[in-house]
């Protein structure tokens, strides 16, 4: 499912990768039996192309990473977070655009 450019995580190396990143993580919460997450699929792998180096695209897979699902309240997927230094600092629910993506990530990209 996941490109280079996207790293899967899970439960085991959540902290790992997210958590202890030293760029801003987008973190795409999914699951396969989800439309809208594959909706949008495509972009978030565009947008983890295009800002290689500058912010971390991790996916997550909620049927595979119960406890990082739950310890971060995910009720509804898609939801899209965003991590830097460890903490969450904003949060996007659905199936949404390109465009909408890119201004949701805009002000954490150094």
């Amino acid at each position: 499912m996941s490109s280079n450019y996207e790293i899967e995580v899970d439960d085991n190396n959540f902290k790992s990768e997210v958590l202890d990143s030293q760029l801003p993580c987008l973190v795409d919460f999914w699951a396969q039996w989800c439309r809208p997450c594959m909706m949008i699929a495509p972009a978030i792998e565009e947008i983890a192309k295009k800002y290689d180096g500058k912010i971390k695209v991790c996916k997550v897979n909620i049927d595979e990473a119960g406890q990082v699902s739950s310890d971060y309240g995910i009720m509804s997927i898609p939801t899209l977070v965003i991590f830097k230094d460890g903490n969450v600092v904003d949060k996007m629910v659905g199936a949404v655009s390109k465009d909408a993506i890119e201004d949701f990530i805009g002000p954490y990209i150094n």
